[in-house]
């Protein structure tokens, strides 16, 4: 049993994470970062959720670059083969849901 307050979290690097639970390979952890991520593809589907901050999420789609601002409470689904990469505009907190060992 934990309660973990989320904004109470900050990492000692860009995308530092607390681990929060390993379900049968299924891995939620909570991540603080300043810090635009990499472009990346995960070894499989991976919910992404903003706690605190904003996130501009780009994802290439059929090609074409986009991207959609989150605020706290939106939700980013990458299904498996999304190529995407994370720019938090400030700091942000973010609750990410993936297989374990997943880029």
């Amino acid at each position: 049993m934990a309660v973990i307050r989320s904004k109470e979290f900050k990492a000692d690097h860009a995308w530092g994470a607390k681990n929060i639970a390993n379900m049968s390979g299924i891995t939620t952890r909570l991540h603080w970062t300043d810090q635009p991520y990499k472009w990346h593809i995960n070894d499989g589907e991976e919910v992404f959720v903003v706690l605190d901050g904003q996130v501009e999420m780009y994802y290439r789609k059929s090609g074409t670059e986009e991207s959609v601002v989150l605020e706290v409470g939106d939700i980013f689904f990458a299904t498996i083969g999304t190529e995407h990469v994370a720019h938090p505009i400030g700091e942000a907190r973010v609750l990410v849901v993936e297989n374990e060992g997943s880029v």
